[in-house]
């Protein structure tokens, strides 16, 4: 039941803050925060991360719908199981993420990302993000770490 809950509380939390930056932020508006480390923007992003498939988000949305159903599928198939605790948390932090970002995609045909962060590399400081990006890498890292087994002595 707890898994379930991290994948609800993931989406919700970012679908409440995509709502809010969609209706009350102008698109070209940005605000810097906690000491202009942070920017808060709004963004429509039709790609994935630094805009790949931009110009084709109709193949990003497939390619989306996809990995979220093995993801999902996966998920469904770990969570009557016992243990396993690192690999469930993964696939929710995954899902929860996944599934706010595939929901713009669907609902808006974009996804909408509202933060960045200030950086000497303007590269970087370029990217916009949202709170299911980060739960999204968060999930994957943890994936990775918890299919590393320790050998037995």
């Amino acid at each position: 039941m707890v898994y379930i809950l991290i994948v609800a509380g993931i989406f919700f939390l970012d679908f409440g803050i995509k709502h809010y930056v969609d209706t009350h932020r102008d698109l070209k508006e940005k605000t810097p925060v906690l000491n202009g480390k942070i920017i808060i923007r709004k963004y429509y992003n039709k790609g994935a991360a630094l805009n790949f498939l931009e110009k084709q988000p109709q193949v990003m949305r497939k390619i989306q719908t996809v990995l979220m159903a093995a993801v999902g599928g996966s998920f469904l198939i770990l969570l009557p199981k016992k243990g396993m605790v690192g690999k469930k948390t993964a696939l929710g932090f995954i899902l929860g993420g996944g599934a706010s970002n595939l929901y713009d995609r669907y609902k808006k045909g974009h996804v909408v990302d509202y933060f960045s962060f200030h950086s000497k590399w303007k590269r970087f400081s370029n990217i916009v993000f949202n709170i299911s990006d980060f739960f999204i890498f968060l999930g994957s890292a943890l994936l990775l770490f918890s299919g590393i087994e320790k050998k037995e002595k």
